[in-house]
């Protein structure tokens, strides 16, 4: 069992291996194996195993050494077991929902040329196993389907449309209720612990950002559609554009004891980090305080709270809560 666990490790590494090598021109060794979060040694092994499947990837040698698939001619099929494949598809579910960290975006993409090449009796034993495991938690943001992920990356990458139900965010403590949403789907975009879908929404004639975790009941229509010219130099800067000019409820303001480098590095696209080493300055604006609280919680440094009054309060109360759980010495 034991065996057959680390082949399958190895094969969903080895898709992320592929699909980083695909999407960037030249990777620094480095780089490579920390995003793969393996070993400079695991990671000429995992080459060498492309490599023995047919993948001409060149490598640099030395201290800025790196990796690079070669571009022409198409790429031969990662072989795998039955088995094997659906245990892959349900790695990389996990892994595109956050339970890898930094890989989300990665993983999806993976995933979406996993199930694309699964014969139905496949896809069933995966949805199967998927069943099992219910809603995955998103890194400290709201739980997630990893079946939607999968469904949406698919139609973007197949240019489908596909109708679902959307339910927005409450503004000014009313909650509106869900409406049906025919989309021409563009791309996903993983930012600060949540999901985005940019599409261009057919009934509004405009182009939106959807939040994932309020899309359901996803219903693709067999159909393709000419995808139009995004007007953004990329889906994430559509989906940051969106979110500056959207009223948040809280400013959140913070100043740690910490490497800004560090900081900004943790909290990635969903916050601005600022000042010096011992006086990282963290501002961002949010909905809810529960991506903030995660933030202070994991980055190992003291901090001061500067807005808002309630994550002052949540601070606080989470501070009590932890140190009554707290054992005795």
């Amino acid at each position: 069992m034991r065996s057959s666990l680390q082949g399958v490790n190895t094969s969903a590494r080895m898709l992320r291996l592929l699909s980083l090598l695909q999407s960037h021109r030249y990777w620094p060794g480095g780089e490579l194996a920390d995003r793969l979060d393996v070993s400079a040694r695991t990671l000429r092994r995992d080459v060498d195993r492309l490599r023995e499947l047919g993948y001409v990837v060149d490598a640099v040698r030395g201290v800025a050494g790196g990796y690079q698939l070669r571009a022409g001619g198409q790429l031969p099929p990662l072989l795998l077991e039955d088995e094997e494949a659906v245990a892959v598809a349900v790695s990389l579910q996990s892994s595109a929902a956050g339970g890898t960290p930094g890989m989300e975006e990665t993983s999806v993409q993976a995933l979406s040329k996993v199930i694309a090449l699964m014969p139905p009796r496949l896809r069933r034993q995966m949805d199967a196993l998927r069943s099992q495991t219910e809603r995955l938690p998103f890194s400290g943001g709201p739980a997630l389907d990893p079946a939607l992920l999968s469904t949406l990356a698919q139609a973007c990458r197949d240019s489908e449309p596909i109708h679902f139900t959307y339910t927005a965010a409450a503004r000014d403590g009313r909650t509106p209720g869900p409406t049906d949403r025919w989309v021409e789907p563009h791309r996903m975009v993983s930012m600060g612990r949540r999901w985005y879908l940019v599409a261009y929404d057919r009934d509004r004639q405009d182009w939106r950002s959807f939040r994932v975790d309020r899309i359901s009941e996803p219903r693709t229509t067999g159909q393709t559609f000419r995808p139009r010219e995004l007007p953004a130099p990329d889906a994430l800067s559509f989906v940051q554009a969106g979110m500056r000019r959207m009223p948040q409820r809280y400013a959140v303001r913070v100043v740690l004891d910490a490497d800004p480098r560090a900081v900004e590095a943790f909290v990635g696209r969903w916050a601005t980090v600022t000042g010096r080493v011992g006086a990282a300055e963290l501002e961002m604006n949010v909905d809810t305080l529960d991506w903030p609280l995660f933030i202070l919680a994991n980055v190992d440094a003291d901090f001061t709270v500067t807005s808002p009054p309630e994550l002052v309060a949540a601070v606080a109360a989470v501070g009590r809560r932890f140190a009554r759980s707290a054992p005795v010495t």
